[in-house]
């Protein structure tokens, strides 16, 4: 999605783009997207807000429960979409590939085409079709980025943070559906409504790195069954559950660029899902770097700081929400007088990440 962005966003601005996609096809896969205030600003500077927007379904009241059910803190939408001028919406992550591969227009999209190699010094990168080479490379490969490996090989690479997680989506259920995450002993549970009658749901839990069940669903029905509704029916509904283990970086590369070739998203500052700023920030990357590209020390300079903030606030939501025991008791009960004390406290804590605007 980073890489598609960033396509759209050259090609607006003159660029001639040549993409290499080394799937085979775009992807028909996934979840749900969330879609915050700084993302939608973005995707409007593509020409893609309004179409985004009228794909989800937006969000009514939000909050976060406890395993029975009782409500810790809960916010109203309106109020932060009156606050940021925009609303917070999910969609599924395949609409948003099509829309943007549908915005690329004549740009040469090259599917089934591995890159193995980069020189940033002249901008080529090699593929078994043979060299290509531009003014700009734009390295979008990914949380196991090959190219940050080669550019920075003294920077570590991804940490697993002790989490798995499991996403799916599944028809929606008759009646309301409020969109929440309930915080359990150490484990999360997202509902998430989409904007074609189906809910997008999440979940994590601790497990060691790289384990599998035979059957995921039933996995899911181990740690969730017992909690309140409609967690356990919509899990028992489910079909293709995905798995992924939680991995981000807790260093990033000294720069985004070196010399010819800027990293972009996960490639250059993977975090962890908890704000669910990773497509937001992939796609403000996009629409800076188009404004920047000839001066990519400006780009980083635009965004190396802002993505480290919101990836250490997105790692440390992730550690609250996987504390057990007394702990969680605690963490319950400080969310709960934040709520108390007014929406708008809460709210404020978003201001730095929701209020950005995209460079003239």
């Amino acid at each position: 999605m980073g890489g598609l962005s960033a396509a759209v966003a050259l090609q607006r601005r003159g660029w001639t783009v040549t993409v290499a996609e080394r799937a085979p096809a775009l992807e028909n896969v996934g979840a749900g997207l969330a879609i915050a205030p700084n993302g939608l600003r973005a995707l409007d500077v593509l020409g893609l807000g309004d179409r985004v927007r009228s794909l989800a379904a937006l969000q009514g009241t939000a909050g976060i429960q406890r395993p029975d059910g009782r409500w810790i803190s809960r916010t109203d939408a309106a109020a932060a979409e009156a606050r940021y001028g925009l609303p917070t919406i999910v969609v599924h992550r395949a609409e948003l590939i099509t829309l943007l591969a549908g915005a690329l227009g004549d740009a040469d999209l090259r599917l089934g085409l591995a890159v193995s190699d980069v020189d940033p010094a002249t901008g080529t990168v090699v593929t078994p079709g043979g060299p290509l080479t531009g003014d700009l490379v734009v390295a979008a490969d990914g949380l196991q980025s090959a190219v940050r490996r080669k550019l920075f090989p003294e920077t570590p690479g991804p940490v697993y943070t002790g989490v798995t997680s499991w996403r799916f989506v599944v028809p929606r259920p008759p009646g309301a559906l409020e969109m929440s995450e309930t915080w359990g002993d150490g484990a999360v549970v997202g509902v998430v409504n989409l904007g074609d009658d189906r809910v997008y749901c999440y979940a994590t839990a601790p497990s060691p790195p790289g384990e599998r069940a035979e059957d995921e669903r039933a996995e899911l029905l181990r740690w969730f069954g017992g909690w309140h509704e409609p967690i356990p029916s919509l899990i028992a509904a489910a079909g293709e559950i995905i798995r992924t283990d939680i991995r981000c970086l807790d260093r990033r590369p000294p720069r985004f660029h070196a010399g010819r070739v800027a990293l972009l998203g996960d490639a250059a500052h993977a975090m962890t899902p908890n704000l669910g700023q990773g497509a937001c920030q992939a796609v403000e990357d996009a629409v800076v770097l188009a404004a920047h590209a000839g001066d990519l020390p400006a780009y980083t300079r635009e965004r190396s700081p802002r993505t480290a903030t919101i990836a250490a606030a997105s790692r440390r939501i992730g550690r609250m929400a996987a504390l057990r025991g007394p702990a969680a008791a605690l963490r319950n009960a400080g969310m709960a007088l934040a709520g108390r004390l007014g929406p708008n406290l809460v709210l404020r804590q978003m201001d730095p990440v929701f209020s950005w605007r995209p460079p003239a």
